[in-house]
C-alpha cells in the first residue's frame, strides 16, 4: 500500500476509517436541538439497536469509551455494594481501577496476562460474596483475549440482583455480540475500534434493570447521569451537546454495516483471525493469547523470532502501513496485527507479506 499523504492504521485503535465515513462528517452543521437532529437521533437510534441486537436502548455520548466505564460504576453500583471487576490485561485492570476511583467497592478476579476467564471462575466467586454487577471485557486489545461473554453471563444471571456489565470496546461488530438473547445488562463500546469510525463518540445497550438500579442510587454524577440521558434519549436528544459530525459519520457507517450484515461482518473478522494466527504460528512467532480464546479483531503476535519492532514498525512504515508494537508490560514481546473494521482480507495478505519480507520468511 502506498499513499504518501497517509499509513494505513493497522493499530488496534484508531483503526483506518474509509473516505466515504470521513466525508459524511462534512454535511452542513445542524443545530443538536433541531427537528433535523431528532431525526439523525432516531434514525441512529434504530441502527444502534440492530447492531448491538438488542430491543432495549442504546445511548449516544461525545465520549470515549473510558467514560462510559465511569458511567457504569456511577449509575450500577450502590454505596455499600460491591462490584465483581474480572482483570486480565490492561484495559481491564484500567476499568476495575476507574470503579475505585469512583468510590466504589471493588474485588477482583485477575489472571495472567494472555489468559480467559472462565465461567467457572465466576460462579466461584458469586458463591462467596454478592454483588451488584460483575463487570467483563468482551474482548482484551492488549493481549488479544476475547472472554467467553455468554456463558459468564448465563452463571451471573442466576443472582437475581447482579448486574451484567460488559466492555466491548474492541468486540464490538467484530466478534460476535447479542445483548438481549445472552442477557447482558449494558454493552458499551467506542466509535474508533471495529466499528470503524474516528474517535470521539461512545455508545452503550442499556437494559431496564440497569435504569431501575441508576434510580436507586444518589450521586449518579452529572455527565453520565443515565436516568437524564434516558430522559433525553425518549426525546431523540442528548443531555449535553452531541458531536454532530460524527453521529453523521456513525449513521451512515450503520447502514453500511447492516447492509454488509452481522453475521457476515463476523464471519469477515474470524476470517482474518484465522489468516494472522495461521500465519503467526507457520513463521514461528506463536500467539501470546490463549487457544480457543483468539480474538476476531486483534492478534496478538508473540515475539518468538525476538525480532526488533521498532525496526519492523519503521520498514513496514515504508510500506504504508503503521503498525503497533506491543501494550504495556508485553510491549516489544509482543506485538499486534489488528484485523477490524472495514479491513478485507486482500488488505491483510499485504500486511503479513511485508511482515515476511522485513523478517526474511
Amino acid at each position: 500500500m502506498t499513499n504518501k499523504s497517509h499509513k494505513y492504521l493497522v493499530i488496534p485503535g484508531p483503526v483506518e476509517v474509509r473516505e466515504e465515513i470521513l466525508q459524511a462528517q462534512t454535511k452542513w452543521m445542524i443545530g443538536h436541538r433541531s427537528k433535523s437532529f431528532e431525526e439523525l437521533f432516531a434514525s441512529l437510534q434504530t441502527k444502534l439497536r440492530q447492531a448491538f441486537v438488542t430491543s432495549s436502548r442504546v445511548f449516544v455520548s461525545g465520549s470515549s469509551g473510558t467514560g462510559l466505564w465511569e458511567g457504569a460504576a456511577r449509575n450500577c453500583i450502590r454505596d455499600g455494594h460491591k462490584a465483581l471487576h474480572l482483570v486480565g490485561g490492561a484495559f481491564s485492570e484500567r476499568w476495575a481501577e476507574v470503579s475505585q476511583l469512583n468510590g466504589k467497592q471493588v474485588d477482583v478476579i485477575s489472571v495472567e496476562w494472555g489468559k480467559a476467564h472462565t465461567p467457572e471462575m465466576v460462579a466461584e466467586a458469586l458463591q462467596k460474596s454478592r454483588y451488584d454487577a460483575v463487570c467483563i471485557v468482551h474482548n482484551e486489545t492488549s493481549t488479544g483475549v476475547t472472554n467467553p461473554v455468554k456463558a459468564i453471563a448465563e452463571v451471573v444471571r442466576q443472582y437475581e440482583d447482579t448486574l451484567v456489565l460488559v466492555d466491548t470496546v474492541s468486540g464490538f461488530l467484530g466478534a460476535e455480540l447479542r445483548v438481549d438473547e445472552w442477557g447482558i445488562d449494558l454493552a458499551l463500546t467506542s466509535s474508533q475500534k471495529a466499528f470503524a469510525l474516528p474517535p470521539g463518540l461512545a455508545f452503550a445497550a442499556v437494559s431496564d434493570r440497569v435504569l431501575e438500579r441508576a434510580k436507586q442510587v444518589t450521586n449518579r454524577g452529572y455527565y453520565f447521569d443515565f436516568v437524564e440521558i434516558e430522559a433525553s434519549l425518549k426525546k431523540n436528544n442528548t443531555p449535553s451537546t452531541p458531536p454532530v459530525s460524527l453521529m453523521f459519520a456513525a449513521d451512515q457507517q450503520l447502514t453500511d454495516v447492516l447492509a454488509e450484515g452481522l453475521e457476515a461482518r463476523w464471519a469477515r473478522h474470524t476470517q482474518m483471525r484465522d489468516m494472522t494466527t495461521a500465519w503467526a504460528q507457520q513463521r514461528a512467532f506463536g500467539v501470546f493469547a490463549q487457544e480457543s480464546y483468539w480474538s476476531p479483531t486483534v492478534t496478538c503476535v508473540a515475539n518468538g523470532r525476538g525480532i526488533d519492532v521498532d525496526e519492523m514498525a519503521k520498514f513496514m512504515g515504508g510500506k504504508g502501513f503503521s503498525m503497533d508494537k506491543g501494550y504495556g508490560k508485553i510491549k516489544g514481546k509482543t506485538f499486534r496485527i489488528a484485523h477490524m473494521g472495514d479491513m478485507q482480507p486482500t488488505t491483510l495478505e499485504e500486511v503479513l507479506s511485508g511482515i515476511d519480507e522485513f523478517v526474511g520468511a
